[in-house]
C-alpha cells in the first residue's frame, strides 16, 4: 500500500509538471464517493436457521480521469478502502467461507481493487467517440446487463441520437489458446451489443439487441453459470448461447413521469443434463438442485413501468409494475432467461429484490438474492405491484415508503424426498413493506435510514428452503431488515 501511494503522488507530480508545460491540453479530473452501511438483517431464511447479520461494511471509490485536450483521455476507477469491519485487512486468500473469502475472493480488505480501467477517444470528423480496455456495459432498466466487461465499443452521435456498437470478452476459455480439443474448455466467452437512443419531445428512447455465445462447452461447463463465484436460485439453465432485444424509456407528461422496459430473449443450453446436481459455485460442495434441465432451448421475457406523479412540490406518488417470465417445468421443456448477467443496481424493494448484489462489485450481501439465500433477482419469475409516496419534509429531510405486492409468473414447486414435485406447487411469493429516510447533513453528505419487512408466501418458502424435508413450507419467519447509511460524494 505504501507503495501504490507513493506511486500516486509521483504521478500526479508529474501529471502536475506536464500541466504546468501544457496548460491548455493536459487535465486531471478525479470524483469519488465514500459510503459506509450498517447492516441489520434477521430471519433471511425465514426461520430454517439462526440469522442475525448485524454488521458494518464501507468503500472508498476514487474515479480518475487523465485528459490530453477535449477528444482524448484515460479513465480509471479504483476502490481503494472497501472492507467488512472488523476484518482483517488481508488478501482475500483464505477459504471461501472465512473471514479472508469474503465479497466473491475480492481483494476488498483496504487493499486496491480497479473495477474500471479504459481509453476515451473521439474522432470529430466521423462524430464517432471509442472505448477500448474494462468499462461498464448496460442496457435500459439494467434488467438484462450491467456489468463491467473488458471490450470495444464506438458511439456515432447524430443530432439527437446515437447508435453505439461493442464486442465484449465475458471469458478467455481455459487458457489464452483457442485450440479446439476434445473439450473445448479452450475456446472463448463473447458479447457483441447494439444500442440506438433518441429524443422524441419529452421522451428518450433505447432500442437495444445484443448476441452472446459461449464456445467451451464440451467439458459440461459453461460461463454461465458455472464461471461465477456466486450462487443462482436453484434450477438455473447454462446459457450456451442468447439473443435479447428490448426497448426502453423515459417520457415525461406535465406531473407524470414514466420509465418503462419490455425486452424478449431466445438462446440454448446445449449442455444436456440429466440430473439436477451441480457444484455449489461458493463453497464447492455438491448442490443437489443448481441445474434445470430443459430440451436445450431457452427464452424469456421482462416487462417493466414506473410511474410518479407529482402531486405537490412535496408530494410524490408513484406505481411500479412488473413482469418477468418463469419456468413452467424445471424437469423438461424450454429453460427460462431473464438476463445476461446484472450487477443488482435495477431497484424495486430493500429486501425481496435488493440492490447491489455481493458478486459483481464487491459489496455487501443485502437483499434475499445474495448467494447465501438464493432468491429470484431483478424480475426473474416474478409479477409485482408496487404503490409509493415520497414526502419532502424539509429542504433536508425527505421520506419515502413503499407497498409492494409479489407473485410468481409460473408456479414454484415444492421438493419432496429429494426430488421435484410437480404435484405441488404454490405462486404466492408474499407482500412488502418499505421505508427510507434520507437526511443531507450538509452539501455532498448525506445519511439514510432505511429498512423493509417481508411476509413470506408459499412459493417463497418452496424457493429459499424447498430443498430439504417433504415439508418444505415449515419456515415462515418474516425477514426484516434495517439499515444506515452515510455517503459523502465529491
Amino acid at each position: 500500500m505504501k507503495k501504490f501511494t507513493s506511486f500516486i503522488l509521483i504521478f500526479l507530480f508529474f501529471v502536475c509538471s506536464v500541466h504546468a508545460q501544457e496548460a491548455d491540453k493536459v487535465d486531471f479530473k478525479y470524483n469519488g464517493v465514500y459510503t459506509a452501511w450498517g447492516q441489520f438483517q434477521n430471519d433471511f431464511t425465514l426461520g430454517k436457521s439462526d440469522y442475525e447479520e448485524h454488521y458494518f461494511v464501507q468503500m472508498f471509490r476514487l474515479n480518475l480521469q487523465f485528459l490530453y485536450g477535449k477528444n482524448l483521455k484515460a479513465v480509471t476507477r479504483f476502490d481503494l478502502g472497501q472492507g467488512w469491519w472488523g476484518v482483517d485487512n488481508v488478501d482475500a486468500t483464505g477459504p471461501a467461507n472465512g473471514g479472508t473469502g469474503l465479497f466473491d475472493n475480492k481483494d476488498t480488505h483496504y487493499l486496491l481493487h480497479v473495477d474500471q480501467a479504459y481509453l476515451w477517444f473521439n474522432i470529430t470528423d466521423w462524430s464517432t467517440s471509442f472505448n477500448v480496455g474494462r468499462f461498464n456495459w448496460s442496457l435500459g432498466n439494467k434488467l438484462v446487463v450491467d456489468n463491467n466487461y473488458d471490450g470495444i465499443s464506438a458511439k456515432l452521435n447524430f443530432s439527437k441520437s446515437s447508435l453505439s456498437l461493442g464486442f465484449a470478452k465475458l471469458s478467455e476459455g481455459a487458457g489464452l489458446s483457442d485450440f479446439e480439443g476434445d473439450l473445448n474448455s479452450n475456446l472463448d466467452a463473447n458479447l457483441f451489443l447494439a444500442s440506438y437512443k433518441t429524443e422524441l419531445n419529452a421522451t428518450n428512447l433505447e432500442a437495444y439487441g445484443l448476441y452472446y455465445n459461449d464456445a467451451s462447452t464440451d467439458d459440461n461447463l459453461a460461463y454461465l453459470i458455472d464461471g461465477l463465484d456466486f450462487n443462482r436460485p436453484k434450477f438455473t439453465p447454462q446459457v450456451t448461447s442468447l439473443t435479447i432485444l428490448g426497448l426502453a424509456g423515459k417520457t415525461k407528461v406535465g406531473k407524470i413521469d414514466l420509465s418503462y422496459e419490455a425486452n424478449y430473449l431466445m438462446g440454448k443450453d446445449d449442455i444436456e443434463n440429466t440430473t439436477h446436481e451441480g457444484i455449489n459455485n461458493v463453497n464447492g460442495n455438491t448442490d443437489a438442485f443448481k441445474y434445470d434441465i430443459n430440451n436445450g432451448n431457452l427464452s424469456g421475457y421482462n416487462i417493466y413501468l414506473k410511474m410518479n406523479y407529482a402531486v405537490s412540490d412535496a408530494v410524490t406518488v408513484g406505481l411500479v409494475g412488473g413482469l418477468g417470465s418463469g419456468d413452467d417445468d424445471p424437469t423438461d421443456g424450454d429453460g427460462n432467461v431473464n438476463k445476461l448477467r446484472t450487477s443488482g443496481f435495477f431497484y424495486m424493494t430493500e429486501i425481496w429484490e435488493d440492490s447491489i448484489m455481493p458478486d459483481e462489485e464487491g459489496i455487501t450481501p443485502q437483499g434475499l438474492g445474495a448467494p447465501n439465500v438464493r432468491a429470484y433477482r431483478e424480475l426473474e419469475n416474478t409479477t409485482a405491484a408496487q404503490i409509493n409516496a415520497s414526502f419532502k419534509i424539509t429542504k433536508k429531510l425527505k421520506l419515502f415508503t413503499s407497498f409492494t405486492y409479489l407473485t410468481a409468473t409460473q408456479p414454484i414447486y415444492a421438493i419432496s424426498n429429494g426430488a421435484v414435485d410437480l404435484n405441488t406447487s404454490a405462486s404466492d411469493l408474499g407482500w412488502e413493506l418499505d421505508f427510507k429516510a434520507d437526511y443531507s447533513i450538509m452539501p455532498k453528505l448525506g445519511f439514510s435510514f432505511r429498512g423493509g419487512y417481508f411476509s413470506p408466501g408459499t412459493a417463497a418458502q418452496y424457493l429459499i428452503n424447498g430443498a430439504e424435508g417433504n415439508g418444505t413450507d415449515t419456515w415462515d419467519a418474516a425477514p426484516w431488515e434495517l439499515k444506515s447509511v452515510i455517503t459523502y460524494k465529491f
